[in-house]
């Protein structure tokens, strides 16, 4: 099934945080240095980024429903990410992912982010998010888009 054409991201709406809590996590909700871009179909949030406002921006918490997954919901926000990054200011645009997860590994490669180069970081140990606790034990690839569209 195609989904692309029928998706549409916007800002995430203070009356909206309710409706997307109960479909999705929102790890970074009160994290203050940014927004979320939330990926809706049928006014079923089905997905969401978050983009901070540092410099460079980072794109930071994205999460697609497991039913939407390979239907161009991430390009998609990430997408935005960059048109919103571009608006402001920015011409790149950085993540972290983890260095075992070889097909969000893929899914960025794919869109343009490439290694920069800054030694990996390893997080061990619990922590803290808004939706609670989680153990973490992983190394993080610092990757960056540099050609972002210019708006």
């Amino acid at each position: 099934m195609e989904t692309a054409g029928r998706i549409q991201i916007r800002r995430l709406e203070d009356s909206e945080i309710d409706t997307v809590t109960r479909h999705l996590g929102l790890a970074r909700l009160y994290q203050g240095d940014g927004a979320y871009l939330v990926a809706w179909i049928d006014e079923s949030p089905v997905g969401h980024a978050y983009l901070t406002r540092t410099d460079p921006p980072q794109l930071q918490d994205v999460e697609v429903s497991a039913t939407y997954r390979r239907r161009g919901v991430a390009h998609r926000l990430v997408a935005a990410a960059e048109t919103a990054a571009s608006a402001s200011g920015a011409r790149s645009l950085r993540l972290s992912v983890s260095a075992r997860d070889l097909d969000v590994q893929r899914l960025y490669r794919s869109l343009g982010f490439v290694d920069v180069g800054i030694a990996p970081l390893e997080v061990h140990g619990v922590v803290n998010i808004r939706t609670g606790p989680i153990e973490v034990n992983d190394t993080l690839l610092t990757w960056e888009k540099t050609n972002i569209a210019v708006v």
